[in-house]
């Protein structure tokens, strides 16, 4: 799916003075960088980095290794750049040194019947030559000769095969070619009969063709390091005389022309053919001269000539550049050198150093270098449906897949565009309402326009998604216009192929392109603006502007969001082209302080996006490809993972220290990959990420962060259909529906429900609702978006708030056809309301619908019992008392009917109230069994005590009798005999003084040592004067003092009460009403002081509650903003500052401190003054008062007295149980809720507010020789901070 695109075009021409006498006839590349050494009819030049220079020259004839009449040929050159000197082989046999600094030449070695080749092995330690005599001599690099042997041999060599016995090719049969196929024909005519020589990229084998004499076809051998044949190409026809073997060792490349096409071959190194590809020229249309392969054996270069029709015809040159992927072989790049016999080229050579350069020589001495890499052409909006679009050059068409709606894996494609020359340039329109038209420059220099149209196009062809019988869902562009690009060139100057590099297509129709001055090596921007003339088919785009760069422009980019181009230069910096301007300007790139962008090293890919920090940062170095999307970044690194950064939020630093190879980032932006994959694209408003691996293949991929960011935004517009979908396809949990914005989830119920339509989808969701915040837990990504719990339901379960919420909801729309749906939302609560549930599926019995759609009561049950286990789902149905619906879930479970049919048959003789007590018993049900049996009537008491004294359901019990009845009494009297026996004294004495058990109340007052109760007692038992004393006097020795007790016994009564009320001392109040028979008092004075008692109690602990979930509320608050003002201080990054960590040590009180100086003055002032202003002082200096500086110190002291205040009301429990004696159970039970609530919340909030930092600072030392002012202030502002106790 990649493109070749040329990053810089460089050319040199020796200008009037310094070009040489002669043609150049060959040329090598020299050790140091830009250094060109060119051989010609007069001898051997060098070609600096200069334009118009030439640095050194030999001049061979005049050394006389040359004829002088410029007839003589170099055939072979080679740099030494150990020895200093050039290696020269010329065709009349001579081996020389040429030392172009000191202008000597020697010759090393002769052969008498000349030289056709001298090629160097690529580890330069041998060489091989090719002597007139058809034969080949191995040399050292100090040109000591190893063996020479003859081209032609008869043997195969070593690597024969094993003969099978099948007999000769000859006698073979061969279809209907006949026996003349058994004979090759003779090489063609344009063939120059030069033996050709490659070298394995490891220097180990050498292959030659030559023509064989015998046959006069070209037969390739392959020889190694001692030249020991090693095999023979099988007999090819048609085989010419262009070679060369793959660096990578697998394959040797050559050409052959068959019947009807001409194809480039290749062969295994043992000489058999291994697959091919055909050229786009017709039969005896073009000749090949040669082949070569880049460094790193991804690009195949062919270089073609027309063939001669006759003498006067002038044929053209071209240079194709071929790259395979999934077995498919596309060519990349057309270069057209026209017929002008100053463009024909001499030679061409790839890079031995850089992969991707290709050096080209021309007639005209006319040097030109290209720098090619990879890139992707992909469409560039956001919103647009075309934007997926993915286009690949293959000669002269144009393949385009549309990800946005398939992954058609290469060669195949979506559609392909059709043109009549080589394609070499492809721009997507950099407009997002656009982004799916196309720009494509030939090899002619025309552009051809194509726009997204309903009207069909001859030239636009459906591939892969083509065929009979279907109906294409793609929208396919149309040629909207053909334009020349005329740049005022004349066609007898010396010809530039590729002369325009990166073409853009810009938003206001205008197209941008990087051009080359002929005069200097400056580049040129040109900015041309397409015409608006009507009703010609090809139009000319004129110049409308041309802006000289001071360097060389390796890399354009144009932003659609911002409109902004960027370029950047070979030494790394960056320019701005304002192109909206009236007079467009091009000027340097500089950050908000001024300074000037530069990149430190050359970056052969960009784009621009937004994110803040430094720029021109390396953040990373082992990133293999990378695509930004929206606000995200996605990167393919080194170690095969596929990682993505959001930049809305990030800085560069952060960044760099996600992509730093130490980092672990999460499991939502890290991903692993296969080896080698790289980023095609990423399709917008989808989820999908395209990667291609190295073979060529597809695999799509949905990456976890884009894939939450996606369902976060579907959510935020209430797309709940595609979120629900793209989370049940890609296995996100369905939690986050809820957990990402629950208020907005719960107003929005029936919009969810409409917009899934489907009772399956529903039941997943039910199914999968979970108690946890995934928002926190598994995606906490998420965590900073709305997602706090509604304040309407604040003590209500996630999962029981949401399927209440939807049953609603699905009961309102539709109850038949979400009545799955409804059984699950019941189910799912916890606890289950399978009571309810079976009550429903009991209801469409006998609700029959005439709707064919509506749910049975059959298939109900059985969806039941598919949630619920059935021996559970049978229990709740005998719960419901429906011996109908019983039998239904009976019959499907695996119960025997002489089982359960009996024991059904039984329950249905009893009478109603014991029938439903005998069902609840047997299901354990006591509660409902006890109430259902108190209706049963006082012969069945007998068994209910029973059944209260079994299962210790005393409380329960007591709720169905009034206090009045005999029943009543006996179940006290059995509930205080058993709390005597858990040796639980005071509480039966309560119960047995309720019940009016005054005799069974005193003896277990008196064993608890609850004297006042016991005199209380007493009195109600109508204790005479003496045998009351004699009670009290003896209690009186051994539980109080006799003085104390003489005077609560013997004072004024009735001011006693009154005064005892008032302090709250219930117990010894109700001793002197008893002792005195004042139980008038008990009505008009006591009852109403423990309920004023109560309502007061309540009020109380409402009032510290509210106030201790405020502070706590705030002091959160003040802490987050402390924290922040810290870390904004410690930004700075000051080296060896020892304030930074007494900062972060003691938190806010000595930064506060430090900012407030009028605090610290009135401090100073106040020192001498008395303890009370100093009080005073403290007070004002920690106010509680929004945004003072110890605001934090303040909030802790109060929630302190908070804690310190509920724990001083430990005598409520005296006033609970004064409560119960006198039947208030109600106003007992809300009063012990409220306390246990409001001690739970401190207990759990302990932890939160004084946290283990601040206990563990509170009791490091405070003086020492460490210590300073400030550290030792902080440790005693904290001493403030203890955290108080709490004590349930």
């Amino acid at each position: 799916m990649r493109n070749l695109r040329l990053l810089r075009a460089a050319e040199r021409r020796p200008g009037p003075a310094a070009a040489a006498p002669g043609a150049p006839q060959c040329f090598c590349l020299g050790a140091e960088p830009g250094t060109v050494f060119v051989g010609s009819q007069h001898g051997l030049l060098e070609l600096g980095p200069a334009a118009h220079t030439v640095t050194r020259e030999v001049s061979l004839i005049a050394e006389g290794f040359m004829p002088e009449d410029r007839s003589g040929c170099i055939v072979g050159l080679e740099d030494l750049p150990e020895q200093e000197c050039v290696c020269v082989a010329t065709a009349a046999g001579d081996i020389l040194l040429c030392n172009l600094s000191t202008k000597e030449v020697e010759c090393v070695g002769s052969v008498d019947s000349g030289l056709s080749t001298m090629s160097w092995s690529p580890d330069q330690e041998l060489f091989l030559l090719v002597t007139g005599q058809q034969t080949l001599i191995m040399m050292t690099r100090d040109f000591e000769p190893i063996t020479e042997k003859q081209i032609h041999q008869d043997d195969f060599g070593e690597e024969k095969f094993v003969a099978l016995g099948w007999g000769k090719k000859e006698t073979q049969f061969h279809g209907s070619e006949g026996k003349q196929a058994a004979h090759l024909p003779p090489a063609s005519a344009w063939d120059d009969g030069r033996p050709r020589v490659t070298w394995r990229g490891d220097g180990q084998f050498v292959a030659v063709s030559a023509v064989c004499p015998e046959t006069g076809a070209r037969k390739i051998r392959v020889w190694n390091r001692e030249l020991v044949l090693q095999s023979t190409s099988e007999p090819i026809s048609g085989l010419e005389q262009a070679l060369a073997w793959k660096p990578s060792g697998s394959l040797i490349a050559s050409t052959q022309e068959k019947p009807n096409r001409h194809d480039v071959v290749f062969l295994e190194k043992n000489g058999l053919l291994h697959g091919e590809f055909t050229l786009p020229f017709q039969k005896g249309q073009v000749k090949v001269n040669e082949l070569l392969w880049n460094a790193d054996s991804t690009i195949l270069a062919i270089w073609l000539e027309d063939l001669k029709k006759d003498e006067n015809c002038k044929p053209n040159s071209y240079v194709q550049l071929w790259t395979t992927g999934n077995y498919h072989w596309y060519l990349k790049q057309s270069l057209h050198f026209g017929n002008l016999e100053k463009n024909q080229l001499v030679s061409l050579l790839w890079d031995p150093v850089i992969p991707y350069r290709l050096h080209v020589l021309c007639q005209g001495w006319h040097y030109l270098s290209y720098d090619w890499h990879w890139t992707i052409n992909h469409g560039m909006g956001e919103n647009s449906q075309h934007v997926a679009n993915v286009a690949v050059i293959d000669g002269d068409k144009v393949l385009v897949t549309a990800f946005q709606h398939a992954v058609v894996p290469p060669p195949m494609c979506t559609y392909h565009l059709q043109f009549t020359q080589a394609v070499n340039q492809i721009a997507f329109h950099t407009d997002p309402k656009h982004s799916g038209d196309m720009a494509i420059l030939d090899a002619d220099n025309r552009i051809s326009v194509y726009r997204y149209d309903p009207n069909s196009d001859s030239t636009v062809r459906l591939g892969a998604v083509g065929g009979n019988g279907f109906k294409a869902a793609v929208e396919t562009p149309y040629l909207d216009k053909t334009y020349r690009v005329d740049l005022g060139s004349n066609t007898n100057e010396v010809m530039n192929p590729l002369g325009l590099r990166f073409l853009t297509w810009l938003p206001d129709n205008s197209f941008l392109v990087v051009g080359q001055d002929q005069h200097a090596t400056q580049s040129v921007l040109h900015l041309t603006a397409v015409p608006h003339v009507a009703g010609a088919e090809e139009q000319c785009l004129d110049l409308r502007l041309s802006v000289s760069v001071d360097g060389e422009v390796i890399s354009l980019c144009c932003s659609p969001v911002t409109k902004t181009v960027a370029l950047q230069l070979a030494d790394g910096q960056i320019l701005k082209y304002l192109w909206e301007a009236s007079t467009p300007v091009l000027e340097p790139w500089q950050t908000s302080s001024g300074s000037a962008v530069q990149f430190p090293h050359p970056c052969v890919q960009t784009s621009l996006t937004k994110i803040s920090g430094e720029v021109s940062k390396i953040v990373a170095s082992n990133i293999t490809s990378f695509a930004t999307y929206n606000e995200f970044l996605l990167v393919t690194t080194n170690s095969h993972t596929c990682q993505c950064f959001c930049l809305k939020d990030m800085s560069v630093k952060a960044l760099q220290t996600g992509l730093s190879s130490a980092a672990v980032p999460s499991n939502e932006t890290l991903r692993n990959v296969e080896r080698g994959s790289r980023i095609i694209t990423v399709v917008p408003q989808d989820t999908k990420v395209v990667l291609q691996m190295p073979r060529g293949n597809l695999e799509t991929i949905h990456h976890r962060a884009l894939v939450l960011a996606q369902i976060q935004k579907w959510l935020n517009r209430l797309m709940f259909r595609e979120a629900f979908q793209c989370m049940r396809k890609l296995r996100i949990n369905l939690n986050l529906l809820y957990d990402h914005n629950p208020k907005v989830f719960l107003e929005n119920v029936e919009t969810f429900i409409k917009q899934i339509d489907s009772v399956n989808y529903i039941n997943l969701f039910f199914t999968e609702l979970k108690e946890e915040d995934f928002t926190k837990s598994m995606y906490p990504s998420l965590n900073g978006s709305s997602n706090a719990q509604p304040q309407q339901h604040p003590d209500q379960k996630k999962v029981n708030l949401v399927c209440d919420v939807m049953r609603v909801a699905m009961e309102r729309i539709d109850p038949q056809k979400y009545c799955l749906s409804i059984l699950t939302a019941y189910v799912k609560k916890s606890p289950p309301e399978l009571e309810t549930a079976l009550q429903k599926v009991h209801d469409l019995r006998g609700n029959i619908s005439p709707d064919v759609t509506a749910v049975s009561a059959e298939e109900a049950l059985k969806y039941l019992l598919f949630l619920v286990d059935v021996n559970e789902l049978y229990d709740y149905s005998l719960g419901t008392y429906d011996f109908d619906l019983v039998i239904m879930v009976a019959e499907k479970s695996q119960k025997d009917p002489k089982e359960y049919l009996p024991f059904l048959n039984t329950l249905r003789k009893m009478e109603t109230n014991y029938q439903r007590y005998t069902i609840d018993r047997h299901l354990k049900r006591y509660t409902k069994a006890l109430g259902h049996l108190s209706k049963c009537g006082p012969e069945h008491f007998s068994e209910f005590l029973n059944l209260v004294k079994d299962q210790n359901q005393y409380y329960e019990a007591l709720k169905l009798y009034p206090p009045s009845t005999q029943e009543y009494k006996d179940i006290s009297d059995a509930y205080g005999d058993y709390l005597n026996q858990k040796q639980l004294y005071e509480q039966a004495a309560l119960i047995f003084a309720r019940a009016g058990l005054f005799a069974k109340a005193l003896d277990s007052f008196l064993t608890s040592g609850s004297w006042q109760q016991a005199l209380c007692m007493a009195s109600r038992l109508g204790y005479t004067e003496d045998k009351l004393s004699s009670l009290a006097r003896s209690m009186a020795g051994s539980k109080v003092s006799k003085t104390d007790f003489s005077y609560f016994w013997f004072s004024d009564y009735e001011e006693a009460v009154l005064l005892l009320l008032e302090g709250a001392l219930w117990e010894e109040a109700l001793r002197l009403i008893h002792k005195y028979g004042r139980l008038d008092i008990l009505e008009t004075n006591f009852k109403p002081a423990i309920q004023e008692a109560q309502k007061s109690q309540l009020m109380f602990l409402d009032s510290q509650k509210t106030a201790f979930l405020r502070h706590k509320s705030r002091l959160q608050v003040v802490r987050e903003l402390k924290e922040k003002a810290c870390e904004s201080l410690q930004d700075y990054e000051m080296p060896n500052c020892p304030e930074l960590d007494l900062i972060s040590e003691t938190s806010s009180v000595v930064t506060a401190s430090d900012m407030n100086s009028k605090y610290s003055h009135s401090n100073s002032r106040i020192s001498a003054r008395s303890s009370k202003n100093r009080r005073k002082a403290e007070r004002k200096r920690y106010s509680l008062k929004e945004g003072s500086p110890f605001e934090d110190v303040a909030l802790l002291e109060a929630l302190g007295e908070n804690v310190r205040a509920v724990e001083t009301v430990k005598d409520i429990h005296i006033l609970l149980k004064q409560l119960v004696l006198f039947g208030y159970d109600e106003q007992a039970g809300e009063l012990q809720r409220v306390l246990e609530d409001i001690l739970h919340l401190m207990e759990t909030s302990l932890p939160e507010i004084w946290s283990p930092e601040l206990r563990q600072s509170s009791l490091n030392p405070v003086l020492g020789p460490n210590s300073t002012a400030n550290s030792i202030m902080a440790a005693y502002q904290q001493k403030r901070m203890v955290t108080p106790v709490v004590q349930g």
